[in-house]
């Protein structure tokens, strides 16, 4: 019988590649989203994935969404903590909605997604928690002390919980993207991208949406079951840890 892998943030950017990838690998998924219903039924037409729809940053919506999925597809045996989102402002003019907004969401929805699963994962031996974070967790970014700081908390939150799941068969990694060729990045100004943004990237290129989901795909796996509390920096060279 396929596993089950729940994506949140699962049917746009890296997560429909992670969603696509995974089903690709044998796996039943599930791709959470949080308001784009049209993206998420195109998703599904073009995929056949299912997309199941609730915000990561309200606790009893995920207790509720995951009971759903867990109905309809069985337990879920892999969580990828995708969703996400940005807030961007410098810090003397970022606001307490923007700060909250950015942590509810790309920090505190790890917990709210995280934790309603944990037991299960515990009571069958068996689990795969893959977060993605972003270089922006490990190098800071200006303009981003919120989504810096969501981001470095979930390499925290990664090495904490593997400890406690390591003797119980679950793994929990994180894996931290560059700039990645997403619709979001590459609607950046194309001078800002060629003269600013690429020439820090040592390969040259933008990553794209597939490397990143070949890492979750991996850390996924029955291969991957002696990494746990490790961070893959996906990012062309430009940050080194």
């Amino acid at each position: 019988m396929a596993r089950i892998a729940l994506v949140t943030g699962g049917s746009r950017g890296i997560g429909a590649a992670i969603s696509k990838a995974l089903k690709a690998a044998g796996y039943e998924v599930a791709a959470n989203y949080a308001g784009n219903d049209d993206a998420a039924r195109a998703f599904t037409e073009e995929t056949g994935i299912k997309t199941f729809k609730w915000s990561v940053a309200d606790y009893d919506a995920c207790v509720a969404g995951i009971g759903q999925v867990e109905e309809e597809m069985g337990p879920i045996s892999v969580l990828v903590n995708n969703a996400g989102i940005t807030r961007d402002g410098m810090f003397h003019k970022m606001t307490p909605a923007q700060w909250k907004e950015v942590i509810d969401t790309n920090l505190t929805g790890l917990f709210n997604m995280t934790h309603p699963v944990w037991s299960g994962m515990r009571d069958r031996k068996f689990g795969r928690v893959i977060n993605i974070s972003s270089i922006n967790g490990q190098k800071g970014q200006a303009g981003q002390a919120n989504y810096s700081a969501a981001k470095a908390g979930d390499i925290g939150f990664t090495k904490a919980l593997a400890q406690e799941g390591a003797r119980a068969g679950i793994t929990v990694n994180a894996v931290c993207p560059g700039y990645i060729g997403t619709e979001m990045v590459r609607a950046i100004d194309e001078k800002v991208l060629n003269e600013r943004i690429i020439p820090q990237i040592p390969v040259g290129r933008l990553g794209e949406p597939e490397e990143i989901a070949r890492c979750v795909v991996f850390l996924a796996s029955e291969d991957a079951g002696f990494i746990t509390g490790s961070t893959i920096s996906a990012n062309g060279g430009q940050y080194f840890v």
